[in-house]
């Protein structure tokens, strides 16, 4: 592959039922792309993880893949309320979701630490009241 591709997705913050097409549709570009069952993991499971925090915590938001032949790299971006204390949520088990997001299965404290795992490089740029901007990459 010699020029980058990117792809774009509009998260909705309203819809769970919609929440995981994105990292779904990416999947399926990563595989038609030829990419190893490995790296299209890790890039699945970072961006379901980023995803799902977008509907649960900040009303949706942007995401852009951009595949390149060194790396994936993920860029999320919101104009939620943004994350108080970044060392604290990427502690598994921290979760600041509601009984209500977490009756729905969600909100366990995992969304975070899962994105940074599965990751080779992960940034979190996060203003309180204006947003949060993550970018992720997976070498291929």
């Amino acid at each position: 592959m010699s020029e980058e591709l990117v792809f774009r997705f509009k998260v909705d913050g309203d819809d769970f039922t919609s929440a995981g097409q994105a990292s779904v549709q990416v999947k399926k570009n990563l595989r038609q792309l030829g990419l190893s069952a490995e790296v299209i993991k890790r890039v699945s499971v970072a961006m379901y993880e980023g995803e799902i925090n977008m509907v649960i915590h900040a009303g949706g938001g942007d995401a852009e893949v951009r595949v390149s032949e060194d790396y994936i790299e993920i860029v999320l971006d919101d104009k939620g309320p943004g994350i108080k204390n970044i060392d604290l949520a990427m502690q598994e088990g921290y979760s600041t979701a509601s009984d209500t997001i977490r009756s729905l299965g969600f909100g366990a404290g995992m969304g975070l630490p899962n994105m940074r795992k599965y990751t080779d490089y992960m940034d979190i740029q996060s203003e309180i009241g204006v947003g949060t901007k993550i970018v992720m990459r997976v070498n291929c």
